[in-house]
């Protein structure tokens, strides 16, 4: 089906806008103009879908670079399909993720099984990264098609950990594909887990894995980085003391990304949420929330991802009752189940908020929402190297999404469509939901609903 989309306003590369017309055919942005003719349109015989777009703003798809989907192993959190249909609600147009499932994402033949269940399940676009192990090198260097190799510096248990700096130099001395670090300094977490087990406040989360450890593991990775010329993206970065790093020392083939809740949310959402807050790398001080959205404006910080990572209320020590599913943001951390810190499995969904949250936040003018289509799409495609995507221009794939900036409703956890049910941002006011979304031409979420029928399309990686 070709599809015209009708002045709408038109968020265009080189930061520029235009209210107009947005025609799409065989998948592809066909023609860009303040007004197009439908009876003058070459449709080859395909039926035209006309969308009335007056008063919504047209965007590139989001795509997402770091998220877990939970499958295989995993699917009482989360999986593929339900995962997609998030993200298609969320105007996620593409989706980047990650290897620690079960079995481990370290072999051609596991990630062959992902691209397989991908293709029958989700409704939009989707790559793989192959995880990292001390044993597994000659995977990383032949498995195709990925978006790249996954190191667990820290956090992390098992195969995936790899914490050595002799390991990691062979990782980085040999292939030439991107390398993207979770950067946690294990040996330092592991001596602050003793120094702070009598603790059962949930923010000690924070002091354990605290920014020295994160800073610790962020200078070895650019170290090795630097040593080899290789290709390294900094996943999730969380603190001021990194951030402050890499405007001094960032090589321009690194680049870094940040969370929508490292930028909206510090420690004290503990006390408000309780373990519904914990995440690795872990939220952080006010200070450095301000010290992130400097590198991010300034362009040392390159990309926005959410680091999807459901779990279920009971395993977050929470009752799944009908007052946590429908507002637990207004309950405090004493009105909930307080587990172990350690007991309690880090991380948090958000495909479905993530553009919502950073486009109201242009709207109270922190950014643009220029600003936020290139750090969300544009800047991601260009970084992994995903051609022709992140950008509305002619020729390029129409994954788009409109997005309504006037209207603004609370994050529901019962209107949710992630498997877990349940948002860490619960309660608050946003604005910029996804109105429709468009993966290779299709409509794959309008009037509030996901066309399951839809199928996208493994990404190309050049």
């Amino acid at each position: 089906m070709s599809i015209l989309i009708r002045q709408s306003t038109i968020i265009l590369p080189d930061r520029q806008t235009l209210v107009g017309d947005v025609y799409i055919q065989h998948g592809k942005i066909a023609a860009i103009a303040p007004s197009l003719d439908p009876t003058e349109l070459s449709a080859d015989d395909q039926p035209l879908e006309i969308i009335e777009a007056q008063g919504l703003t047209l965007l590139a798809g989001v795509i997402d670079p770091q998220v877990h989907f939970r499958e295989p192993g995993l699917e009482h959190k989360e999986d593929l399909r339900s995962a997609s249909h998030a993200c298609a609600k969320g105007g996620v147009t593409s989706f980047l993720e990650m290897p620690n499932t079960r079995p481990l994402t370290i072999t051609q033949a596991a990630l062959d099984d992902k691209l397989s269940r991908a293709a029958s399940k989700c409704v939009v676009n989707y790559g793989f990264f192959i995880g990292a192990t001390g044993a597994a090198l000659p995977d990383l260097l032949s498995a195709n098609p990925t978006c790249g190799i996954k190191i667990f510096m820290g956090s992390m248990h098992g195969d995936l950990l790899i914490d050595q700096e002799d390991l990691l130099d062979k990782i980085f001395s040999q292939g030439d594909r991107l390398i993207a670090v979770h950067a946690e300094d294990q040996a330092r977490i592991a001596q602050r887990r003793i120094e702070f087990a009598d603790s059962k406040d949930p923010a000690k989360h924070s002091l354990i894995q605290d920014n020295q450890a994160a800073l610790n593991a962020t200078k070895l990775a650019v170290k090795l980085s630097k040593k080899y010329q290789r290709r390294l993206h900094i996943l999730h970065m969380s603190t001021g003391e990194e951030a402050e790093f890499l405007r001094q020392e960032k090589p321009a083939w690194v680049t870094a990304e940040v969370t929508p809740q490292h930028l909206l949310m510090n420690i004290g959402a503990y006390k408000k949420i309780g373990s519904l807050a914990q995440m690795n790398p872990p939220l952080r001080s006010p200070r450095d929330q301000e010290i992130l959205w400097q590198a991010l404006l300034d362009g040392v910080i390159d990309f926005i991802a959410t680091d999807h990572a459901p779990h279920t209320l009971a395993e977050k020590g929470l009752a799944a009752n009908e007052d946590h599913q429908s507002n637990q943001s207004e309950k405090s951390s004493k009105e909930t189940v307080l587990l172990e810190p350690a007991n309690v499995p880090s991380g948090m969904p958000g495909v479905e908020t993530s553009l919502a949250l950073m486009l109201t936040e242009a709207m109270k003018g922190r950014c643009t929402v220029h600003q936020v289509s290139e750090w969300m799409s544009r800047n991601v495609a260009t970084g992994y190297k995903i051609a022709n995507k992140g950008e509305i221009r002619i020729g390029w794939d129409a994954d788009l999404v409109l997005v309504d900036l006037l209207n603004y409703k609370p994050v529901k956890n019962e209107d949710l469509l992630t498997k877990c049910g349940w948002s860490s941002f619960a309660g608050w006011e946003l604005t910029g939901w996804a109105d429709t979304t468009i993966v290779g031409g299709q409509v794959v979420y309008a009037n509030g609903k996901v066309n399951p029928d839809a199928r996208g399309q493994a990404l190309q990686f050049v």
